[in-house]
């Protein structure tokens, strides 16, 4: 990779670590891989793609584990992970506190952990490889606030324990103030498909004249909001003037498909696979003794400092609509 091969010519030249040194900690020991969940199709093809660039970067992996939504069972995981001699780790945390008794057990053994999607709020960590999901509460209220006049607008939000709900709901919240016309109604579904479509028809049933719906995660929340919209009859395709104007995020296949389709207009198209390779790289990194300072990436992102200590490369996320539905530089339009 050009970003590795840049980075370990400077770190050679500052006299810290030279590209034998890279290679020899990826050779050194198995990195262990965190999966949150694989009832996602987003975590789906994320899990796809790991195998991918850790072939590509020579990385030792051992089978990942999936704690199925469960932040107790993450934690059992880790320490598993620990337990098989995994020399470095990568994970999608679910809980951003709760994370940090697993981040504890891996610094008491010298072990590096990099964060995938979701920031820990406490803890030790090399990375966190994540993008602006305040941008993606911003970006998702701005294209409802243009495209609908007045009415009523349902956010549907992830888990508020977990940094991604908050940041998403907190932004979209404070976006729509600038739209003094629309009412917000929110639905708090901890990336539940089933809690949000019970949620979904309760409400429709008392709000018949939804004009828009956010998804803070199409992975899970898609296919039972379409089937309930499907079910009330509510579900118009866009041009239609009953038509619902939908904003989701994530960017998987199935999304893309429903922009095609009409029945959605708009995604935040969040990189699964710039969250493998990044995720797997900075752990690479770490293994090898490399740190990183906030400024600008050699691949399109930004590295910012979320605490003391805590780093996070922002990786980018850009708003998919019909308009570049089909651009082919899109993972989800790579992945099936």
């Amino acid at each position: 990779m050009k970003f590795t091969r840049k980075i370990a010519v400077a770190l050679a030249a500052a006299g810290t670590i030279g590209t034998i040194g890279l290679a020899h900690a990826a050779e050194s020991g198995k990195v262990g891989l965190g999966l949150p969940l694989l009832t996602s199709p987003f975590w789906q093809s994320y899990n796809n793609y790991l195998p991918k660039y850790a072939k590509e970067m020579g990385l030792d992996i051992l089978a990942p584990v999936n704690s199925n939504g469960d932040p107790a069972q993450q934690i059992t995981d880790m320490n598993n992970l620990l337990n098989l001699g995994a020399k470095g780790i990568v994970v999608g945390p679910l809980d951003s506190a709760a994370i940090s008794r697993a981040l504890d057990a891996s610094s008491a053994k010298s072990v590096p952990v990099v964060a995938v999607d979701v920031a820990p709020t406490q803890g030790k960590v090399a990375m966190v490889v994540r993008a602006d999901n305040r941008a993606y509460g911003t970006k998702s209220c701005e294209y409802i606030g243009e495209h609908v006049k007045s009415g009523k607008v349902v956010q549907i939000m992830g888990d508020l324990a977990s940094v991604n709900g908050r940041d998403r709901s907190e932004a979209f919240r404070e976006c729509l103030k600038k739209f003094p016309s629309l009412t917000l109604l929110e639905i708090p579904a901890a990336w539940k498909g089933d809690a949000a479509a019970t949620a979904l028809d309760s409400l429709l049933t008392a709000n018949p004249d939804v004009k828009a719906i956010y998804m803070q995660a199409g992975g899970v929340y898609l296919s039972p909001t379409l089937q309930t919209l499907r079910r009330k009859q509510l579900l118009v395709k866009a041009g239609d003037p009953k038509h619902i104007v939908i904003v989701s995020n994530d960017g998987i296949p199935q999304e893309y498909d429903a922009i095609r389709r009409g029945e959605i207009d708009a995604t935040i198209s969040q990189p699964a696979d710039l969250y493998a390779k990044y995720g797997l790289f900075y752990i690479k990194a770490a293994l090898a003794g490399q740190t990183f300072k906030p400024g600008p990436t050699d691949h399109g992102s930004t590295i910012v400092q979320r605490a003391p200590g805590i780093l996070e490369d922002q990786l980018p996320a850009p708003l998919v609509t019909k308009a570049n539905v089909d651009d082919k530089s899109l993972w989800g339009n790579t992945t099936k």
